[in-house]
């Protein structure tokens, strides 16, 4: 697939080919096309060479990328093929990029392959927040399971208390506590404390 940029200024004799090759696979019983490599030509001369790497999709299909590119900073799915060559010094990004190499209906893309990773950045940073909320309600159910119950248990007790004998308020003056004479005392045997154990 050759893609000719025509009269445009210095591009004019700037070609660029997709190596596309079609290969059928029993495990998923359909035929995929990929992108084996890329060549950049300057009137008709090849001037550098690259390997394409993880670029394919099923044959109905077509594919596309955000960025297909030889820079690492976009992951390099473009590979030069040779250290020998010019490739290196030849730096090659499409961005937006989509292909489709066989079973083109009516000029338009068909349904498309994204290649998207299923470890890019955003798809990670999911897992970690839901792996921590994991964690959280683990640790909120524990320490509901182990939690102890408030029971309250209560230990009533008779026991005698002591006082010293008073008058009663109804015969006249009152006394000083300390001031009486006897040495009697009584108990009240219906007197009780409760213990609460918690």
């Amino acid at each position: 697939l050759s893609l000719k940029f025509g009269d445009i200024g210095n591009l004019k004799g700037l070609v660029i080919r997709f190596l596309l090759t079609t290969s059928y696979y029993e495990l998923s019983v359909q035929n995929w096309f990929s992108l084996h490599g890329l060549q950049l030509l300057y009137n008709h001369s090849i001037q550098a060479t690259f390997n394409a790497t993880r670029i394919y999709a099923p044959a109905s299909y077509s594919y596309h990328c955000e960025h297909v590119s030889s820079l690492q900073r976009y992951d390099a799915l473009l590979i030069p093929s040779s250290a020998n060559d010019l490739s290196k010094l030849w730096e090659v990004t499409f961005t937006d990029f989509q292909i489709q190499g066989f079973n083109i209906q009516e000029g338009h893309f068909a349904y498309a392959k994204d290649c998207a990773s299923f470890l890019s950045p955003a798809i990670l940073m999911g897992w970690v927040m839901s792996l921590i909320l994991l964690l959280v309600l683990a640790y909120a159910l524990h320490m509901l399971i182990h939690l102890k119950s408030l029971d309250r248990h209560y230990e009533c007790k008779a026991s005698p208390a002591y006082f010293a004998q008073m008058k009663d308020n109804d015969m006249g003056d009152e006394k000083e506590p300390l001031r009486g004479s006897g040495n009697e005392s009584y108990e009240l045997r219906n007197q009780q404390f409760c213990k609460i154990y918690i």
